[in-house]
Parts: C-alpha cells; sequence; structure tokens
C-alpha cells in the first residue's frame, strides 16, 4: 500500500533512507540511468546505486525491482546477451515497469528484449519460476529491510546464483537490535528504517548461509526529517550502506595473494574500486587477505587479475606496489562517518573549491 499507493514519487518520502547517494557514479552509468523515461526514474525509491563493475553478458535478477529504474540501466550494460530479470510484490510498480518495456528496448536498439519484469515474492523466488544457479549477479536496492525473514531471503538467493556469482546490494542498517515500537511502526517500515538489520547480524546470516564474509563497499548516514519519526527512533542510529557478497566455492583454505589489476573493466580502465578496503589500480602489486584472493580468483573478475602467492615474483610493467597488509573494513557507520569528516574537512570556502571535482568526496 506504501509504495503502491500513497508514495507517487520520490519526493514522497519522510526520510533520505531510500534516496541516500553512494558514491560519484562513473561515466557510462550516468549515461545508462538518463536513458530511462521519465516515469519510471520518478518512481525509484532505492537507497543507493547498486550497478557493480563488469556486466557485459551477465544475467542479473533485481530483487524488489519496483518501477524498473535500475533494471533498464542494467539492460544496456549486460548487452543484448545478457538478460535482467526484475521481480517485484507491488503490482502497480510492475506494470509501471512494463508499460515501458518496448519504449526501452526500442531505444537501446535491441532486436531482443533482454529485460523480464515477475510480480512475485523475492523469498519465494521458486515459486517464481526462477532457476536455481542461473545468475551471475543479484541486486537488491533498499529491499531486504523490508522483509521479516532476512535470512530466508538470503538463503534463496544463495540457490540462484551461480558458483562465484555475487549478491550486490544496497539497503538499511541499524546500529543496535531494534525495539518493538521501532519494528511495528508501518511509516517506519515503509520508510526502510522499521525492519533494518542490525549491522553485525549481516556476517552472522551470510556464514550460516554459505557466503563468503560481507565486503562493505559505501555507506552513508540516514537522516529523518520528521520530528514526530525523530521520537519513535530514540538514541537508534540508521545508515544505508551497499556491500557485496560471493558465493564462492568450497575448497580448502586459501592463502594471502599478491594481485595485479590488468585493467580493461569498462568505466573502471585505470583504477578499480572493489570495496571499502580495496582499490585496485592497473599494473600496481597489491597484497590481499585469503578471503580477497578467493573472491578474485571464483568470481567474474578472475581474468581481470594476476593472483600470485605471497613470495613469489610476479611480472610488472613498471607499476608500483603496495604490499602493507591491511585491515579489512567491516563497520558501516565508521565508513559514513569517516566520509562525512572527509566531505568536511575538503568542503570549499568558495565555488569551484576542491570538491567541485567531486574526486575527494
Amino acid at each position: 500500500t506504501y509504495y503502491g499507493q500513497v508514495l507517487k514519487k520520490s519526493a514522497d518520502l519522510r526520510t533520505n533512507a531510500c534516496v541516500a547517494a553512494a558514491r560519484a557514479v562513473p561515466k557510462h552509468i550516468r549515461e545508462a540511468l538518463q536513458n530511462v523515461h521519465e516515469e519510471v526514474a520518478l518512481r525509484y525509491y532505492g537507497c543507493g546505486l547498486v550497478i557493480p563493475e563488469h556486466l557485459e553478458t551477465c544475467w542479473i535478477l533485481d530483487l524488489g525491482s519496483g518501477s524498473g529504474r535500475d533494471c533498464y540501466a542494467l539492460s544496456q550494460l549486460v548487452g543484448e546477451k545478457g538478460h535482467i530479470t526484475g521481480i517485484d510484490m507491488t503490482k502497480e510498480q510492475v506494470e509501471v515497469a512494463q508499460k515501458y518495456l518496448d519504449y526501452h528496448m526500442e531505444k537501446f536498439g535491441f532486436q531482443t528484449p533482454n529485460v523480464t519484469f515477475i510480480h512475485g515474492y523475492i523469498e519465494k523466488l521458486g515459486e517464481a519460476g526462477i532457476k536455481n544457479e542461473s545468475y551471475d549477479v543479484v541486486i537488491s536496492n533498499c529491499v531486504i529491510n523490508l522483509l521479516p525473514d532476512k535470512q530466508l531471503v538470503l538463503q534463496e538467493v544463495y540457490q540462484v546464483l551461480k558458483c562465484g556469482g555475487e549478491l550486490y546490494f544496497s539497503d538499511v542498517y541499524a546500529s543496535l537490535e531494534l525495539p518493538e515500537e521501532i519494528r511495528t511502526h508501518k511509516v517506519l517500515w515503509g520508510e526502510c528504517l522499521g525492519g533494518a538489520l542490525y549491522w553485525k547480524d549481516l556476517a552472522i546470516l551470510a556464514q550460516k548461509i554459505g557466503f563468503c564474509p560481507p565486503r562493505l563497499v559505501t555507506a552513508n548516514l540516514i537522516t529523518i526529517q520528521n520530528k514526530e519519526l525523530e521520537r519513535v527512533v530514540g538514541d537508534c542510529r540508521f545508515v544505508s550502506a551497499t556491500f557485496r557478497l560471493f558465493k564462492c566455492p568450497k575448497t580448502g583454505p586459501s592463502k594471502r595473494c599478491q594481485v595485479i589489476y590488468n585493467g580493461g573493466i569498462t568505466g573502471h580502465e585505470k583504477v578499480l574500486i572493489f570495496d571499502a578496503s580495496f582499490t585496485f589500480k592497473e599494473g600496481e602489486i597489491v597484497e590481499v587477505d585469503e578471503e580477497t584472493a578467493a573472491i578474485l580468483k571464483n568470481s567474474r573478475f578472475a581474468q581481470n587479475f594476476l593472483i600470485r602467492p605471497i613470495g613469489e615474483k610476479v611480472p610488472t610493467s613498471g607499476g608500483c606496489s603496495a604490499l602493507e597488509s591491511k585491515d579489512i573494513i567491516t563497520d558501516p557507520f565508521k565508513l559514513a562517518e569517516d566520509s562525512d569528516n572527509v566531505k568536511s574537512r575538503c568542503a570549499p570556502d568558495v565555488a569551484g573549491g576542491c570538491c567541485g571535482t567531486k574526486k575527494c568526496c
């Protein structure tokens, strides 16, 4: 009811939970988003940008696809040999998405549609006709918090992902276990706060299901522009965060490795910001932990990296090295606060100051 009838456009939201930006958007993605029909974009209620890298020919499932904005953007990135499936429980949203299918396929110049929309439940993917081990990437934009049973939907995602596949998702997390008053508040639930997971529980659920440990990508603190909702929320804080969860094979213990990014990924030819902990520059040797090495070896990124055990000589083309060990960043609240501190430090005193280029923010 909230998404289909109460809200008519993103401006009707009472918090910034569902529209918080994540980070600077690459040019090729900005262009893809600009090709999406205006009505589809206006009915967009996501809490981040859930478009990962290296998607050519991928099969992608969008959980809670809503009006189809992300699906139509992704359609252009995977190309005609790839495919996008969007599933949503809100009939009105699915109808908006389907209404513009022919419009977008014609605009993209595709002879055969590469997007399908399904009216169904994301915690019942099998019942919706989605086959196991059939998708390279699953995305979700501010939707998993709306489900009472987070473990169930994560298990469903694990089943439909291919080995080496990834769940790349943006969602809302709480700083503590939510009390009953927040969890049963209808407006807070619709605004993506009432069902938010305590952030530390994500790693516990991921391990239980079989995913590699969550990789934190971006995080932004959420503000509430409503006095009544502020009173109900009290001391609890919320953050919108993007995580990556990979389904890696159950092999023996892996080792720390040194890796070199070969470059070439569209929009990230020279630099690949993999997550909050690792940024890979073309030709640079980087030491990575066991989990990161396993992910790079077994995912769609394998062909873009040279991966060798620590100590083995790695061929370089004159690139520099970044061989110090580093801690993996896992706390979205700390990341969001650190990001805000950086933004405030480099806020320009005059127009055209350092943040005018967006490089430091």
